[in-house]
């Protein structure tokens, strides 16, 4: 009877969570559209919504017209059920300080709210400056911070997870043994950090260029550095310490000099060059870029042979990544990388062509928002589903 009994709570277990994540991945659903999403039968698919409306997890949102009877109920997730909070930590770039941006996001996917400040981590501690960042935008969003389930971080580093700790990270504090833990046991929920641009990547596969390629590599031209993500099929190759990508310290020997890719096409560089071309150089090197770019889409014979000769840089860089990866499709973001839109990607394009061994397309970034904040926001979203999922499928 003991077998029995708990097989019964399994199965009770299993349709619950088969019929919740047809709510989570479609949204609102009658009776009967779960019915034949789930090949469950009415009175049990009714009875997995009664208990997932007891549990506060789904409710019905309204009613259609399903022929003779009574209209059909219409269940949708309970947005309220769960939250998660994400935060995109920036390095100073041109600024003084880092900057911190935040994000709450509830179970059915709406941004509840959101806020930006300044943070000195030279002098607050990471930790408490997260907390408080955690706490600032849930008042904000006005929810209420017991349900945050999840925290999801991006950073400009590595993150190992063999030894739960970030690496190459400019930011101060942030690459302390033990802080990660030590964030998991001030806030009192699961804490993911990851590199800022696998994050992006992650956006970039949601909203932007890589929606519907089968894989593709993100190559970021940021204010305050390079990097690169790796999408194979959905999933991101982080590497055995979480340091793939790490594009801007791959060594080249350009005109009899060794050098890192950073110091080819990196912000200081960009701005040099622009210098050396009799360009108006902005305080920050997106800006230059984006005034280079207009004058160029004008014609100006200085601003094109700009934008060819960084081109060209961002080539020699780029075709070691698609000998070695042969990936379909090449997304060109950062803020360096929006700002020379369309016309940069060209640049690159045509570059790309006569320096790489293996023909791949290149594209611009879709995603003009902060892209590592809205990848945080997916990948927070996300492992709360799982979450949620995993334990209702326990009995």
């Amino acid at each position: 009877m003991t077998h029995v009994g708990g097989s019964s709570k399994l199965l009770r277990a299993m349709n619950d969570a088969a019929a919740l994540s047809h709510v989570l991945e479609r949204g609102p659903l009658t009776r009967g559209e779960l019915r034949d999403l789930t090949g469950l039968s009415k009175p049990t698919i009714s009875e997995a919504l009664r208990r997932l409306t007891e549990a506060r997890l789904v409710s019905v949102v309204g009613y259609v017209s399903a022929g003779p009877g009574p209209n059909a109920e219409v269940y949708a997730v309970n947005p309220d059920a769960a939250y998660a909070v994400a935060l995109s930590v920036r390095d100073r770039g041109a600024s003084d300080t880092p900057t911190v941006t935040a994000a709450v996001t509830d179970l059915a996917g709406t941004v509840r709210g959101r806020l930006e400040s300044a943070v000195d981590f030279s002098r607050t501690d990471p930790v408490a400056g997260v907390v408080d960042t955690v706490e600032a935008v849930c008042k904000e969003a006005g929810v209420a911070r017991e349900p945050v389930a999840q925290v999801q971080i991006a950073v400009a580093g590595s993150y190992d997870p063999r030894g739960d700790v970030l690496h190459h990270v400019e930011v101060p504090g942030w690459g302390r043994p033990g802080l990660i833990e030590e964030l998991r046991r001030r806030l009192g929920v699961p804490v993911g950090v990851d590199n800022d641009v696998n994050l992006a990547a992650v956006a970039e596969r949601a909203h932007g260029a890589g929606r519907h390629a089968e894989s593709f590599a993100l190559l970021w031209l940021g204010e305050a550095g390079l990097g690169l993500a790796i999408d194979l099929g959905g999933g991101l190759l982080r590497g055995a310490r979480g340091g793939a990508g790490e594009i801007g310290y791959m060594p080249m020997n350009v005109a009899a000099r060794r050098v890192a890719f950073q110091d080819l096409v990196g912000g200081g560089a960009l701005q040099e060059l622009a210098a050396a071309h009799g360009l108006p150089v902005a305080p920050t090197a997106a800006g230059t870029m984006a005034a280079a770019a207009e004058r160029a889409a004008e014609d100006d014979p200085a601003a094109n042979a700009f934008v060819n000769e960084l081109a060209g840089r961002i080539a020699i860089g780029l075709s070691a990544v698609v000998a070695v990866l042969d990936p379909p499709l090449v997304v060109i973001g950062g803020e360096v990388g929006q700002a020379g839109g369309e016309l940069l990607g060209s640049a690159v394009a045509t570059a790309l062509a006569e320096a790489a061994p293996l023909d791949t397309t290149i594209a611009t970034t879709l995603v003009q928002d902060d892209a590592a904040l809205l990848g945080a926001q997916e990948a927070g979203r996300a492992s709360v589903r799982e979450t949620i999922l995993s334990t209702l499928g326990r009995p």
